[in-house]
């Protein structure tokens, strides 16, 4: 009832705005933008057609359309502070491209341990991936800089170099802004800086999957060593998520151009971005997108987590139209998340329920790219981590890795943590090592390797998980967009390399899925410059291979798969006239995300909803 009440709050809302919105070109402004503003002054990102100038100075300051904050130089695009009047007059003018809410993110890590869930073992990270092979062909990503944007990052042990003398985090900015600290007892106010290291657990967290090395676990009575996918790589902690794991585009973006500045200083070849929001207009204009695009055609090599949103059951009844921004850039790595079962081998992983499914929402990419390990993964916290201590749950025994002592007890270096954020860092290694191995490679290159050489070959058809807490059964069909091109294989697609494989020309944008309504057939549409379908070699079967799809046809979703005739359910929940995607809906995301609130908080994203503490799984 409350979600429904809240849909039609933020369409009459929005209705009364239209007849102003229409004359000030409301085109421009997104939806979300225009709903806050109706409220009081809102903070937003103005895009320019060109970058920001005099012109564009004196639009926001001297005809006070609003109080520019700061100037965001890769996207041509300027922060400001503006009201709801002064929002419609600025999309007037011909030099405003598109004006968007400067909109929360959060990490996308699942922040709960449910009962009925017993680890007798720490979850696989390396092992499925097959990064130990490539770290005996002399790759553990030495000299190879990861930016991870994010918490921060927090120094310990095994994050160290090699000497054990110092750490390798070479590098480290703080974008959260400062804090206010008052002081009764001295009647005085100080404004403090927040600082770059992790101050809610998450970046550490992240940052010990792509690079720890395990000093903490190598030792004569410790049987397993925790390592991340490069043992060796270096950390560059740009810091925007706060001490509540909150954080804002403008932010995200900021961090995104220093990464890019910095590029050549510390050999940045990868950036890693564990972290979504909602999605509320085409990639073309989100401008998340549009950063993390500067980068990759920079040549960093961008990866993201797919989101957390695939038991969001609202629009359909499997998940699926559940994938985050900048996770839906068709340039981007996006990364869905694998529970291990705590076993080394491929065998019995199965997909987490949790990890969002494509197609994106309004650009219809095929999404995620690839899956890795990201369920109850065990990687590094530090003293009174945050995420640790407010949820004693997350549990490393020392039994998991050592043979003597108190094994119940629970490792102070080590916790599990559950989400494509982790599935991600796991890929921000792996990608580590590859550069490593053949620096020329582009962005693109490395993802279609990745893409290619993911293992598909062990798949089951369909698995289902159900909650111990609701009996809700959660089902997953291995298809493209939950899987994507499949399981991440560092070292196939290393051999694939090694072997003499060229890539041709072009970029290795995701496709586009694409409705039939009179075939009731979805296929994949690939951009004409992009190189997928350019040879055989890498046509839509060798990339996504031939029994990847529910039915195993050789043709996309063909009549008799997932997403055919055989299957109504399927495609007229994400393809139908009235529901996620169907012209009956072209406000949809004010269903899926919440209608009532500026991005959503009370809806997907609320306290008690997916992300709240009562419904999140960690499988």
């Amino acid at each position: 009832m409350n979600r429904l009440f809240r849909f039609f709050r933020f369409n009459f809302v929005f209705a009364l705005l239209l007849p102003l919105a229409a004359s000030a070109q409301n085109q421009k402004i997104s939806p979300d933008a225009l709903a806050a503003a109706a409220k009081g002054p809102v903070q937003v990102i103005v895009q320019y057609n060109t970058t920001p100038g005099l012109i564009e100075q004196l639009l926001l300051t001297v005809t006070n359309h609003g109080t520019l904050l700061s100037t965001l130089t890769s996207i041509n695009a300027q922060v400001a502070n503006i009201s709801l009047n002064n929002l419609l007059n600025l999309a007037n003018s011909p030099q405003v491209l598109y004006v968007s809410l400067d909109r929360k993110l959060t990490p996308t890590q699942s922040v709960t341990v449910q009962p009925g869930v017993t680890l007798t073992s720490a979850n696989y990270t390396v092992e499925p991936i097959n990064a130990p092979q490539v770290w005996a062909k002399g790759y553990d990503g030495t000299g190879v800089g990861i930016a991870i944007i994010d918490s921060g990052v927090t120094p310990v042990d095994d994050l160290s170099t090699k000497s054990g003398l110092g750490n390798r985090i070479v590098y480290s900015q703080n974008f959260v802004p400062t804090t206010l600290v008052s002081s009764p007892l001295l009647s005085l106010s100080l404004t403090l800086p927040a600082g770059a290291q992790d101050q809610y657990g998450h970046g550490t967290h992240v940052a010990g999957l792509a690079a720890g090395n395990g000093t903490d676990s190598t030792g004569k009575n410790d049987f397993r060593t925790f390592r991340g996918s490069a043992p060796n790589a270096n950390i560059i902690n740009l810091r925007v998520l706060d001490q509540n794991g909150d954080g804002t585009d403008s932010q995200v973006i900021a961090a995104i151009e220093q990464a890019i500045q910095l590029q050549k200083l510390y050999n940045i070849r990868v950036i890693n971005l564990s972290l979504g929001r909602p999605i509320w207009e085409s990639y073309k204009l989100d401008p998340l997108d549009q950063a993390v695009e500067k980068a990759w055609k920079a040549g960093i090599v961008v990866v993201v987590a797919a989101g957390n949103a695939g038991r969001d059951l609202n629009e359909n009844p499997e998940g699926y139209g559940t994938i985050e921004a900048p996770g839906n850039d068709p340039y981007v790595i996006s990364v869905g998340a694998m529970n291990t079962e705590q076993t080394p081998g491929l065998g019995d992983d199965i997909i987490a329920t949790y990890s969002s499914k494509g197609p994106t929402f309004i650009d219809h990419f095929t999404k995620p790219d690839v899956v890795a390990p990201g369920n109850l993964v065990t990687s590094l916290k530090f003293a009174n981590d945050p995420l640790a201590v407010n949820d004693p749950t997350f549990e490393t025994l020392l039994g998991f890795y050592q043979s003597t002592g108190n094994l119940t007890a629970n490792s102070s270096n080590y916790f599990p943590l559950s989400g494509t954020s982790m599935a991600a860092g796991v890929t921000s290694g792996a990608v580590a090592l590859l550069v490593q191995a053949h620096p020329s490679l582009t962005p693109d290159e490395v993802k279609a390797f990745l893409m290619r050489d993911a293992d598909r070959s062990y798949f089951p058809q369909t698995s289902s998980v159900t909650d111990p807490t609701t009996g809700i059964v959660y089902n997953a069909n291995y298809d493209a967009f939950t899987i994507g091109a499949g399981y991440l294989d560092i070292n196939a697609a290393l051999t694939d390399i090694n072997s003499g494989t060229v890539v041709p020309a072009g970029t290795a944008m995701s496709p586009v899925a694409t409705y039939n309504p009179s075939t009731n057939n979805t296929t994949l549409v690939k951009d004409q410059t992009a190189l997928w379908g350019a040879t055989a070699l890498w046509g839509a079967n060798s990339v996504y291979g031939q029994n990847a799809f529910v039915g195993g046809q050789t043709a996309l979703w063909g009549s008799t798969a997932l997403w055919g005739a055989n299957n109504p359910e399927g495609y007229t929940a994400l393809w139908g006239a009235t529901a996620l995607w169907g012209a009956g809906t072209p406000n949809a995301a004010t269903a899926l995300w919440g209608a009532g609130t500026e991005s959503g908080q009370t809806a997907l994203w609320g306290a008690t909803a997916l992300w709240g503490a009562s419904s999140t799984f960690p499988y």
